[in-house]
């Protein structure tokens, strides 16, 4: 057992430094050619385990990128790779911001895991922290002042802002878009991994259409809200974002800056939490913000309230069920639904990094033997069938990309037995 610990440790340091390009690093190769936001902080949080000064320098090569409005893009494309769609000129945010990007951001995880990489050398972190808190702050009020539907939830404007780009709580908003003039174009994301593991191409018409129309705008915030075509109050953002906001009101307060704000926006979070409770089934789901309705389908982000500080006994009793349906939980959508998925991305496969973020969850609120039950498992997830960018919840079959930076991460940060020990 001793030498399979060291073996997999040395494997995922493997696959970061494989993936790094020089001070940034892309989730795999041929798949995802750019850096990914929160793929970026993920890899920076498995870069602390063995070498803190490369993890700070994966955050600032990701905040070097941050728009003038405060926003951070979910890609910055550092070169022009044909083999990636759509790229740069699909987009057509040059001139905007200081590196081509794309026009939307992710989920904010990047504060939870500075604070993680300041607490483990607080002595080689603070003056990197403190050129970082501003900019943390400005992305964070850009997702308040932008996100926030009138409940107090953080709404998508696009399916690739959540990370969740396929899953069933974007379907009734979707269908409500007609991606009329769209041309033709051609996926390369097929061409790396099987379409089966993919959205459809329904799906990406109307990826391309949201793209288009943003395009058309020039990203300008105040003229996309008019008539906004997709808007939907998000589990995921909403309780990532109430938990980044708590750990940069810590980081402030530490460093004897002013928290006032960042506590209000917090406030106003957590009323969004509540808005986000399906009436009937009790369990945390996304609101389609253009008929009013709850989506009704329980995702791996429902499971994220823990990790926003939010204790739900309901969501318990949900968690415990699943862990015993699925071998390898957590499902990205409940396994008993009749979309459920299984290798088709967001549609059913566990990922080890909302598996990490609902650990690290569990663990905060004091419920240790379920947040050591998901733990045990991504373990065994992990260390049986590698490094892969998501897992069949039933076989544990790999699916996605190969050699996936943040599952790496996962595995050295979290998942892995050295995890703790001095």
């Amino acid at each position: 057992m001793r030498k399979e610990k060291i073996f997999l440790d040395q494997k995922a340091q493997e696959v970061l430094e494989g993936n790094d390009k020089g001070g940034y690093t892309i989730p795999t190769a041929g798949l995802y050619p750019y850096q990914w936001n929160w793929d970026s902080a993920f890899a920076a949080w498995g870069f602390s385990v063995f070498d803190t000064k490369r993890a700070w320098r994966e955050i600032e090569t990701l905040f070097a990128g941050q728009w003038p409005n405060g926003m951070l893009p979910h890609i910055l494309f550092r070169q022009d790779d044909p083999d990636y769609f759509p790229g740069p000129t699909v987009w057509g945010t040059e001139g905007i911001g200081p590196i081509s990007s794309s026009g939307i951001s992710q989920p904010p995880v990047a504060a939870t895991f500075i604070r993680a990489i300041w607490e483990r050398d607080q002595q080689i972190g603070t003056d990197h922290l403190l050129s970082l808190l501003p900019k943390i702050k400005a992305w964070h009020k850009w997702f308040m002042n932008w996100r926030i539907s009138p409940e107090g939830a953080v709404f998508v404007t696009h399916p690739w802002e959540a990370g969740r780009d396929n899953s069933a709580d974007w379907d009734s908003a979707m269908a409500m878009i007609i991606p009329k003039g769209i041309g033709e174009y051609k996926r390369r994301d097929t061409s790396h991994v099987d379409p089966s593991m993919r959205p459809t191409k329904e799906d990406y018409d109307r990826y391309l259409w949201l793209v288009q129309r943003g395009n058309r705008l020039g990203w300008d915030e105040a003229r996309m809200v008019e008539e906004q075509p997709f808007a939907v109050a998000d589990p995921t953002l909403t309780f990532i974002l109430l938990r980044a906001n708590k750990d940069l009101a810590f980081m402030n307060k530490s460093l004897g800056l002013p928290t006032e704000e960042i506590d209000r926006w917090s406030r106003t979070l957590e009323m969004g939490c509540e808005s986000l409770r399906h009436p009937e089934s009790k369990y945390f789901n996304a609101i389609n913000l253009k008929s009013g309705e709850h989506t009704g389908y329980l995702t791996s982000a429902s499971f994220l309230c823990w990790y926003a500080g939010i204790s739900d006994e309901k969501m318990l009793d949900i968690l415990k069920r699943t862990l015993i349906d699925n071998l390898y939980p957590i499902p990205s959508l409940d396994s008993r639904s009749n979309k459920f998925d299984g290798l088709r991305y967001w549609r059913g496969p566990t990922w080890p990094v909302l598996n990490a973020l609902i650990g690290l969850g569990l663990s905060d609120m004091g419920y240790e033997k379920e947040a050591e039950i998901l733990r045990s498992k991504t373990r065994d997830l992990i260390s049986q069938n590698g490094f892969a960018e998501y897992f069949h919840p039933k076989t544990g079959a790999p699916g996605g990309g190969e050699a996936f930076s943040w599952t790496a991460a996962v595995w050295l940060a979290w998942a892995s037995p050295s995890v703790g020990e001095k």
